[in-house]
């Protein structure tokens, strides 16, 4: 062997060795204090129809909250935990929760993470911020979507967008609880489906909303007409009747609002119809 592959011979070790000395140092750094921490495992998933929510809230639950959604190599399931409290803080920052809003406490609504199927087929991770006492049931109607392979774009807080409704309707996010500011489209605080963290907006740009403000479709009046096609909701469809049979309401007001489910308006808690 030649003095120049001893040399390069010897700095092969070095690395090898400073990555494995890397690599123990990152195995043993508290979680959410570097880059090399390790994510804490998933509690296992309860099945859909007895839905429990968790307790507690550390450091665990509150990794990654700022990281993009994840691919996961399995489903995980429904998994209902408090909002966490630096997600908490950023929906205050962003003018989602004040003084005139129906929810003031983080004791009134529930993180929902939930599996769901991109438009490419893949399985992603996302979540929902929605009042406690609709939590189990949006996370059986999005199970029975992620069974169907219905496809949704992306699922996130609206905080990502600075608590901007439109932002996070052009970005095609599905979302639910947001105290909408005064600018944007919105009905009074303490009616409001959404303000009360019991509604939910499905695929926005696939199932637009008519601003009678303009006359025009928002974000687009791409996909106004309901025709067939991904990631659609239509009357008789799957998430039709995942929302129907779960109780709530769909196109029950004049204005054309396809991407939205709440439990009705004004605002009212939500009730499980009885099983048939």
């Amino acid at each position: 062997m030649t003095r120049r592959h001893h040399r390069l011979h010897a700095f092969a070790r070095r690395l090898a060795a400073a990555g494995l000395s890397f690599a123990l140092l990152s195995s043993c750094t508290a979680e959410g204090e570097g880059p090399g921490a390790a994510p804490s495992p998933e509690p296992p998933s309860t099945p859909t129809s007895e839905v429990q929510e968790e307790d507690r809230t550390g450091p665990s639950e509150e990794a990654g909250d700022e990281q993009p959604e994840t691919y996961p190599p399995e489903p995980k399931g429904p998994r209902i935990r408090p909002v966490p409290p630096p997600q908490w803080q950023a929906m205050q920052s962003a003018g989602m929760v004040r003084p005139e809003c129906p929810i003031n406490r983080r004791s009134q609504l529930r993180r929902v993470d939930l599996d769901y199927v991109d438009f490419r087929g893949e399985l992603r991770r996302g979540h929902l911020i929605v009042n406690a006492d609709t939590a189990a049931s949006i996370a059986r109607a999005f199970t029975r979507l992620v069974e169907a392979r219905f496809p949704i774009r992306r699922m996130r807080g609206v905080e990502r967008y600075d608590g901007d409704t439109l932002r996070s309707l052009q970005a095609d996010n599905t979302s639910a609880y947001n105290c909408r500011r005064a600018d944007q489209i919105n009905a009074p605080f303490g009616a409001s489906p959404h303000a009360n963290g019991r509604a939910v907006d499905i695929n926005p740009r696939e199932n637009p909303w008519k601003d009678l403000r303009c006359h025009c479709w928002s974000p687009s009046a791409r996909n106004a007409a309901r025709t067939p096609g991904p990631g659609k909701v239509r009357k008789g469809g799957i998430v039709w009747r995942a929302f129907i049979e779960e109780g709530w309401v769909w196109q029950n007001i004049d204005v054309p609002d396809y991407m939205h489910f709440d439990t009705g308006y004004p605002s009212r808690p939500y009730r499980r119809p009885p099983r048939t």
